[in-house]
């Protein structure tokens, strides 16, 4: 099998070119869909994630023995998870189409974003904080001028690079029934389409 690799590949990639141009229109709503679940996903995913990642961290976690474990269980449990598995018990429990994508992509993401944004908010400037709380700022306004502003620049970071990270994970989703461009990936390896896989690729 492994000697006859290279010629099994020279064989389908003879047959992927030239790309079926005229398979593109029906690609361009499948293809908005994986944007979307990307997107919404990533959206919901950082919704979830900063509270999760605020009760995390040391110096803000309003319980460091029993609300930080519960946090941190949360953030390694989605991060252990793939998207695909996610994907796959979502379609089994709330049925196939962009719904369950959208739901895999915030589970996955919560770990992800979570862990980097409470190692962000353990890493602000302890001065800073000091220097409110002796103006006699309340607890919600140190967190307002103390903290938040210090990690505003990694929070848009970590949320971009999520996205940049979750439209690569939506688009194979629909190899298990979550919608967008992945499930036309998969109809047209299913029927050896391979100068429309070439397209889609």
């Amino acid at each position: 099998f492994v000697l006859d690799a290279p010629t099994q590949a020279a064989d389908i990639g003879g047959r992927m070119f030239p790309p079926r141009w005229a398979y593109m229109p029906e690609l361009w709503m499948p293809l908005w869909d994986t944007i979307n679940i990307a997107t919404l996903g990533t959206i919901g995913g950082v919704i979830m994630a900063v509270p999760v990642a605020f009760m995390a961290a040391r110096n803000t976690s309003p319980s460091v023995r029993i609300l930080r474990p519960v946090a941190l269980f949360i953030i390694v449990a989605s991060r252990s998870i793939n998207s695909l598995i996610w994907a796959l018990l979502l379609v089994a429990i709330i049925g196939p189409g962009l719904l369950a994508g959208i739901v895999a992509i915030a589970l996955r993401s919560i770990g992800f974003v979570g862990k980097l944004l409470y190692e962000a908010i353990e890493e602000t400037d302890a001065k800073q904080i000091e220097a409110i709380t002796a103006t006699g700022a309340s607890g919600p306004q140190v967190l307002t001028y103390g903290i938040v502003p210090q990690i505003m620049p990694a929070f848009w970071g970590i949320s971009v690079f999520r996205w940049d990270i979750n439209i690569r994970e939506s688009t194979i989703l629909g190899l298990v029934g979550a919608g967008g461009i992945g499930l036309k990936l998969q109809a047209s390896l299913n029927t050896l389409a391979w100068s429309q896989v070439s397209l889609i690729l």
